[in-house]
């Protein structure tokens, strides 16, 4: 670069730069007036200048503040970019932990619902009861003697139940059974009693402490109609006679399995077994059709178990459902129930003070045979059998 080029200020003459040369060449030097023109012009530029600066500096400082604002936004919203991938991870974890907390529950509901069926089908079978004719075969021999009891022939086929039924009984709430049914009937239509707990204790008439408890009736449901039908299993069988080898029930199993698991036994592929509920006979069921009935054909067989060999008896598995089933109320009569029995004695002086006010006669009540009482907080079952008296 020239050093007209770099000079700020450039001088001119009425004739030009090059032509005339300014006074260093020799030439005539510029005039006042021409110079204070170049100086105007000069100031007019630096003040351009100026302002061009100063917009600069102004649009310079804009930008900056923009890109701190920029940046502040970025920074913010990085953080809540983050804040909400660990929200979304928080998020994630929890339902994946759901998810796996309701698998859980639904294995857990499917095995509890297994097992109440299987106890629903166990409860089943010891409530049915079978008919003597069909199960004679079944029965494991017994020896019986002939007491003269003679029964009449119309009775032979019928079924004789027992009452077993039992009775929530609620906390606050008493069972109080009278010797005489007319007692409790009294006791039944008074309704609310006033009992005293002063244990028969001569007291002021202010000190005496008295509570109010209802009596009611105690109804309860039993069967009038019940129809059973049953049905013999065609792969099913019933070893009984067994012997006592002092071994787990389980090692006698396998040893059974293992015997009637063979075909020159007379046996084939076992699919199940397992002994019956309160007896010493095991039910032993076969994979195929065709395998039970020439074993029970055969009634007995010599089975090897251990170092000896047993004559166990084999019958066929015959099981009952319920086809017909018919409930109607029947009333207590020797039983009343007691309710709103506040918590203000201990268990053993509560049922004392009811027992001996209920044993008055001025009360209105009678011989207590039995009293059953729950306190305020707990529960119980009451269980009623058929009358003896």
């Amino acid at each position: 670069m020239d050093a007209e080029e770099c000079s700020f200020v450039r001088l001119l003459t009425p004739e030009g730069p090059e032509e005339d040369g300014g006074p260093e060449d020799g030439g005539p030097a510029a005039s006042p007036e021409q110079v204070r023109q170049e100086m105007e012009r000069c100031k007019e530029l630096c003040r351009a200048l100026e302002r061009e600066h100063a917009e600069l500096r102004m649009a310079k400082e804009a930008i900056e503040q923009r890109t701190r604002e920029l940046r502040k936004e970025g920074e913010l919203l990085h953080k809540n970019l983050e804040q909400q991938l660990c929200f979304n991870r928080d998020e994630e974890m929890s339902c994946q932990m759901d998810i796996l907390s309701a698998k859980e529950e639904k294995n857990r509901l499917r095995q509890e619902e297994q097992v109440l069926k299987q106890k629903l089908e166990e409860a089943r079978k010891r409530v049915l009861q079978e008919d003597p004719v069909m199960m004679l075969p079944a029965l494991p021999e017994k020896k019986m003697v002939f007491k003269g009891l003679v029964t009449n022939k119309e009775d032979m086929n019928k079924l004789m139940l027992t009452p077993l039924i039992r009775y929530p009984l609620l906390g606050g709430s008493a069972l109080v059974v009278f010797e005489k049914a007319e007692v409790a009937q009294r006791i039944v239509e008074m309704k609310e009693h006033t009992v005293e707990l002063s244990n028969g204790e001569e007291l002021e008439e202010l000190d005496r402490c008295r509570v109010r408890v209802q009596a009611a009736p105690v109804d309860v449901l039993l069967p009038s109609v019940l129809e059973i039908g049953l049905t013999r299993s065609s792969r099913s069988i019933i070893l009984s006679d067994l012997p006592s080898l002092g071994i787990p029930e389980e090692a006698l199993l396998d040893k059974l399995e293992l015997f009637f698991s063979k075909t020159k036994n007379g046996g084939g592929e076992v699919e199940s077994r397992e002994f019956l509920d309160d007896s010493s006979q095991v039910v032993l069921t076969f994979a195929q059709d065709g395998v039970a009935e020439p074993l029970i054909a055969r009634g007995h067989i010599q089975v090897l178990l251990g170092k000896g060999k047993y004559d166990l008896k084999i019958s066929p598995h015959v099981s009952g459902d319920i086809t017909n089933l018919q409930l109607q109320p029947s009333r207590c009569p020797r039983t009343v129930l007691l309710s709103g029995i506040p918590d203000v004695l201990g268990e053993e002086p509560m049922r004392d003070t009811l027992e001996i006010h209920f044993q008055k006669a001025s009360r209105g009540g009678g011989e207590v045979e039995t009293l059953a009482y729950v306190p305020l907080g707990r529960q119980a079952v009451a269980v009623f059998t058929e009358d003896a008296g």
